[in-house]
C-alpha cells in the first residue's frame, strides 16, 4: 500500500471517531496532546484532499470524419490506423479510435430548400433521390428529410426506410398547405418580403436531429444556392454546431442567374456553401456542371469510402477557443479533407 493510500485508510477511521475523542474538556484533558494530533492530522488530510482536487483534469475527446484522395483525386479508402498522424494547434495526439466508414450505421440529414428560386430543381431530380437512397443507404443506415422556405419543417424524421422519405417528399411537394408539418427550432418573427432562412434551416437539424445520434457518421446533404434572408443563426453558428457534433456538410448548388449573369446575391450565396462545406470536411457542387445523378455518385463513394479517428485531447480547457486540426498522411502524395477544427466548450 502506498503512502497515500495508508494515509487515506487512516484518516477513515480517525474522522468517524472525531466526536468522541474531542467533544468535551474532560475528554480534551484526557486525550492532551491526542486531540492536538488528530487536529494536525485532519489538517494534513485537506491539504491531501486539496491537492487531489488540484490535479484532477477533464479530457476531451474529439472526432474526425475525413476522407483521402490521391494526386488524381481518387478516394483512397485502405488505410490504417498507423498511415496517420495527427495534431491540435500543432501538438500531436495519440489516436484512441480508428474505423472505416464502411463498418459504421449512416446518420445522413436531406436538407432542402423549397424557396421560390429552387423549388422546381428538386423535383425534377425526384428519381436520383431515390437512385441515391437505394444505392447508399444499408438497412442499418438513418436518414430525415427537412424542406424548408421561411421555416425550416421536418418531413420525415429519422427512418431506416428510404421508401418513407420518398413518400414524406411526394407528399410536401403535393400538399396544399404545408403547414401540417411541424418546424423546426423556436418560432420566429420573419420579414414576410423575403422567404428564406438557409442559416436556421441548416443549424437546427444538425444540433436537434443529428448531434444526439449516439453512434456512426453523421452527414447532411444541404440543396440550396446558399442565399439567406431570414435567419437568426448564422453562418458561423452553423459551421460551428457541425464540427463540434462532427457532422459533414455537402452542399448541391443551383443558382437561378439573371440573363446568364451571376447577381451579387448569387456569389454571396456560392461563397457561403463552398465555406461551409469546406470547414466541416464535405465538398460543394454546382449540380448544373455535371448533373445531380453524377454528384451524388461521388458524394456516395466519398461516404463509403471515408475514416473516423478519435483522439483525448490534451488540451483539457473550455475556453471556447478554437482547436485546428490537421491530419496527415505518412505516406506521400494523399491529400486528407477534414474539418478544420472545434471550438472548445
Amino acid at each position: 500500500m502506498s503512502d497515500l493510500e495508508s494515509a487515506w485508510v487512516r484518516v477513515g477511521g480517525i474522522a468517524g471517531t472525531t466526536g468522541t475523542l474531542c467533544t468535551s474538556s474532560s475528554a480534551r484533558a484526557r486525550s492532551g496532546t491526542g486531540c492536538g494530533a488528530v487536529l494536525s492530522l485532519l489538517a494534513l488530510l485537506c491539504g491531501v484532499c486539496s491537492a487531489q482536487t488540484q490535479i484532477r483534469v477533464d479530457v476531451r475527446l474529439v472526432n474526425v470524419a475525413f476522407s483521402v484522395r490521391d494526386a488524381q483525386g481518387a478516394l483512397v479508402g485502405n488505410l490504417d490506423r498507423d498511415d496517420f498522424e495527427v495534431t491540435e494547434d500543432g501538438v500531436p495526439q495519440k489516436i484512441s479510435f480508428f474505423a472505416h466508414s464502411t463498418d459504421l450505421p449512416l446518420n445522413l440529414g436531406f436538407i432542402v430548400d423549397f424557396s421560390y428560386s429552387q423549388g422546381s430543381f428538386v423535383k425534377a431530380h425526384d428519381n436520383d433521390l431515390k437512385t441515391f437512397l437505394k444505392t447508399v443507404l444499408t438497412p442499418r443506415d438513418r436518414t430525415f428529410l427537412v424542406g424548408f422556405a421561411s421555416n425550416p419543417q421536418l418531413i420525415a424524421d429519422l427512418t431506416e426506410s428510404p421508401q418513407e422519405i420518398t413518400s414524406a417528399l411526394k407528399r410536401y411537394e403535393n400538399s396544399k398547405d404545408r403547414r401540417e408539418f411541424p418546424n423546426l427550432g423556436p418560432r420566429e418573427i420573419r420579414d414576410r418580403c423575403c422567404n428564406t432562412a438557409f442559416y436556421d434551416a441548416v443549424y437546427y437539424p444538425i444540433t436537434d436531429l443529428l448531434a444526439p445520434s449516439d453512434t456512426g457518421q453523421r452527414a447532411a446533404l444541404i440543396f440550396s444556392d446558399g442565399e439567406d434572408h431570414l435567419s437568426a443563426k448564422t453562418e458561423f453558428d452553423v459551421i460551428e454546431a457541425a464540427q463540434n457534433s462532427n457532422t459533414v456538410l455537402y452542399c448541391l448548388r443551383y443558382t437561378e442567374t439573371q440573363n446568364g449573369r451571376m447577381t451579387a446575391r448569387n456569389k454571396y450565396g456560392m461563397s457561403v456553401l463552398r465555406r461551409i462545406a469546406q470547414d466541416t470536411g464535405g465538398e460543394e457542387f454546382d449540380s448544373r456542371e455535371h448533373g445531380l445523378a453524377a454528384d451524388f455518385k461521388r458524394i456516395a463513394e466519398q461516404l463509403r469510402s471515408s475514416y473516423q479517428l478519435s483522439y483525448h485531447s490534451t488540451n483539457p480547457a473550455d475556453d471556447g477557443a478554437f482547436r485546428k486540426i490537421v491530419i496527415r498522411v505518412k505516406q506521400p502524395d494523399l491529400l486528407v479533407r477534414a474539418k478544420a477544427g472545434y471550438y472548445a466548450h
